[in-house]
């Protein structure tokens, strides 16, 4: 619905989901996607001609990637969060949807993506944490972790973690935070960058624990920072350990 004097009405919709059974986040054919379920519910909720509501979100996940803190925006009203929730399955929940300003766009307009991977660093599996966290019992130098992290901080060609076929042009981004944090038997990866290349995170975290078990070095890793090729870098991590947590805005 057109503002007075023709702008079109904005909202910013929060939301978060459990990936394990869809195909990522954006729309496929024959697929179940985020994109999809959130799109129908939107039109549903908001009474529109049963055709989805398109929207746009910040950050599109892979199958298997889950969410604590995704946003989307489309051109409209704002839902009302209970009436989307009731038509939304149980693995996906929006968190608010609420009033943006004319033109919003959830993807153009972020100033930063914060992702975190978990990992459960302990020798017996967990019921509780499968399909949650990586599980892994092998040995784990947490020195040469940190070392790593802070390594990428800053600015750097990423071109050896993400797949050699790829869409993506530009390789660099502006890594502003990077740690990682013991919590109990869980050790969490957390990172805070501009953008993200596909599969850049999963990389990140498979080579690094390379480093972590005295298979390669951390010059070696930093080595990979300057544009290496794909190949020289370690192997992807699993999907299900990975979470986006937040989208900054200014």
């Amino acid at each position: 619905m057109p503002e007075p004097g023709g702008a079109a009405v904005s909202s910013k919709l929060v939301l978060e989901y459990d990936g394990s059974d869809f195909a990522g986040w954006a729309r496929q054919p024959g697929e179940r996607t985020v994109q999809a379920e959130l799109e129908r519910a939107l039109a549903v909720a908001l009474r529109l001609p049963l055709e989805p509501v398109p929207v746009t979100v910040a950050g599109r996940t892979d199958r298997g990637v889950h969410a604590w803190g995704q946003v989307a925006s489309y051109v409209g009203e704002p839902a009302s969060v209970l009436s989307l929730n009731a038509l939304l399955p149980r693995d996906v929940a929006v968190l608010s949807c609420e009033p943006a300003p004319a033109g919003f766009d959830a993807r153009r307009d972020a100033l930063s993506r914060t992702y975190c991977y978990r990992i459960l660093a302990r020798r017996t599996r967990s019921a509780h944490e499968r399909g949650r966290a990586l599980f892994w019992p092998q040995r784990i130098d947490l020195d040469a972790l940190d070392a790593c992290a802070a390594a990428l901080i800053g600015t750097h060609d990423f071109t050896a973690f993400t797949p050699t076929e790829t869409d993506h042009v530009r390789f660099e981004r502006d890594v502003f935070a990077a740690s990682w944090r013991p919590r109990g038997d869980i050790l969490e990866f957390w990172i805070e960058a501009d953008s993200f290349l596909r599969q850049m995170n999963r990389v990140l975290v498979g080579t690094m624990l390379e480093v972590a078990g005295g298979r390669r070095s951390v010059a070696d890793f930093a080595g990979l920072l300057h544009g290496r090729a794909r190949a020289d870098a370690g192997a992807t991590a699993a999907p299900h350990g990975l979470y986006l947590a937040g989208v900054r805005y200014g």
